[in-house]
């Protein structure tokens, strides 16, 4: 099996108390359901603030400043038997509950050393 990379963007929408505590309940279930047919490797969100480091200077700046559809907002590894595969799994993913939830999925290449 090979590794994939899911990529969680969007899907920022107001949530009450009770509606946030059930939708991360569904998170939960289902990468418990993914971890239970050994597919779950690992997930981390990630905060909305940090820096970016660009070019050959090295040139440091806050951000990223994205619309928040195309903000980053967290991630999770899965190994499946191919890409299309995993694009099956990733539609089970409760981000996609929302109109702008996106799951872009990204095969991970062995780095050959």
């Amino acid at each position: 099996m090979k590794e994939y990379l899911f990529l969680f963007r969007g899907g920022d929408m107001p949530l009450s108390p009770e509606e946030s505590q059930a939708h991360m309940q569904r998170w939960m279930q289902w990468m418990g359901d993914l971890g239970k047919q050994g597919k779950f490797v690992g997930a981390q969100p990630l905060n909305k603030t940090g820096k970016q480091v660009i070019g050959n200077k090295k040139m440091v700046t806050d951000g990223p400043f994205m619309e928040g559809k195309e903000m980053v907002g967290g991630y999770l590894i899965c190994k499946a038997g191919s890409l299309d595969e995993a694009v099956e799994i990733s539609k089970g993913c409760p981000l996609l509950e929302f109109e702008s939830g996106i799951v872009e999925v990204r095969e991970i290449q062995e780095l050959k050393m």
